[in-house]
């Protein structure tokens, strides 16, 4: 299993000192979380791209540069890249210098976003954001497999024998597609041949399993082999601690912080409590124990081989025991009893 640690640089007042820190100072804060994450042996490190408050992380590709000069050996993850409404040109130029610098350590999670600003702030019509996500990602495709790109569609006027520079460090780029709530982005991924991330946040597990299966299905129809398709999650909190009480005294603050944000409230989460979401959901809050056989559960539902973790919300201190903890004691175990199979 490969561990992943992600960030949306979600700028909100501390849930537990209500003190809000500068942009400056917050978007420092993820790019040492990301030296940390290194540090403590995690596999990856995620920025993901959100438009509007209360997010500070508009441009991954700003912030991924910055991770890559801290950083040596650590993957870094785009979580998600909103290709929907990202010019693909563009793209395929931003993320190959950010290959470039890194020494090949990329990896994109492609995404139409969930965020209805989105489509307004762009110019691009709601119900053309799974149309565009669709083209933008054949295009980059191609720019990053080709030389003298000749391309027309309708999200973007008309290529003529395009070379976008640099080029990418790795041949290719590795793509994972998000997926959250359709089965759009399932068969894309399969299509293509891409491994699939789901986000596997705000409902029950059957949910984002009926997409995973999906894509299985999905994956056999075109013809590949069924031991080829991969999945990553993402779960949607950390807190651990070693007596199980202790973790949900210790997250119950940001849960409720969370239930009065607009931007929580745009994720349209099912659950009714913080017992709830745990008990049906993805949070990882409990006993080392407990996070871990919640880890073996979803591994056996899903058959994934990634599992992304975010503490964004945390105080700093919180933040910094967290993923000590985890990369301590869960990480360990889980890496022994469910290996990766490739790297």
């Amino acid at each position: 299993m490969r561990f992943i640690v992600s960030s949306l640089a979600s700028h909100v007042p501390d849930p537990v000192t209500g003190v809000r820190r500068t942009p400056h100072a917050k978007l420092q804060s993820v790019i040492d979380r990301a030296v940390t994450a290194e540090r403590l042996g995690f596999d990856g490190y995620g920025v993901g791209e959100r438009h509007g408050e209360p997010f500070l992380s508009p441009a991954p590709a700003v912030l991924l540069g910055a991770v890559a000069a801290r950083t040596s050996v650590i993957r870094l993850f785009t979580t998600v890249t909103v290709l929907s409404v990202v010019d693909p040109v563009r793209a395929a130029e931003e993320y190959a210098l950010v290959d470039q610098i890194s020494g090949g350590r990329l990896e994109l999670i492609i995404g139409k976003g969930n965020d209805p600003r989105l489509f307004e702030q762009f110019g691009v019509a709601e119900e053309r954001q799974w149309e565009a996500l669709a083209e933008n990602y054949g295009l980059l495709r191609r720019l990053w497999r080709e030389e003298e790109v000749t391309w027309e569609g309708g999200t973007r006027p008309p290529l003529r024998a395009v070379t976008t520079w640099p080029r990418p460090y790795q041949e290719p780029i590795p793509v994972w597609h998000g997926s959250a709530t359709s089965t759009l982005s399932t068969d894309l991924a399969a299509r293509y041949g891409d491994p699939l991330f789901s986000a596997n946040t705000s409902h029950p597990m059957e949910r984002y399993k009926a997409l995973v299966d999906h894509y299985r299905e999905r994956w056999e129809h075109y013809g590949r082999a069924p031991e080829d398709a991969r999945v990553g999650t993402g779960f949607g909190g950390l807190f651990v601690a070693r007596r199980s009480q202790d973790a949900f005294a210790g997250f119950r603050p940001y849960w409720e912080a969370t239930a009065k944000w607009a931007a929580g409230r745009r994720g349209g989460s099912t659950f009714t409590s913080l017992e709830d979401a745990v008990e049906r959901g993805s949070l990882l809050v409990g006993s080392v124990e407990q996070v871990i056989d919640k880890i073996h559960r979803y591994h056996e539902a899903f058959g994934n081989e990634v599992v992304g973790v975010g503490v964004d919300l945390l105080t700093e201190g919180a933040q910094r025991e967290q993923l000590e903890l985890f990369a301590g004691e869960v990480a360990p175990v889980v890496r022994r009893e469910l290996p990766s199979r490739r790297p």
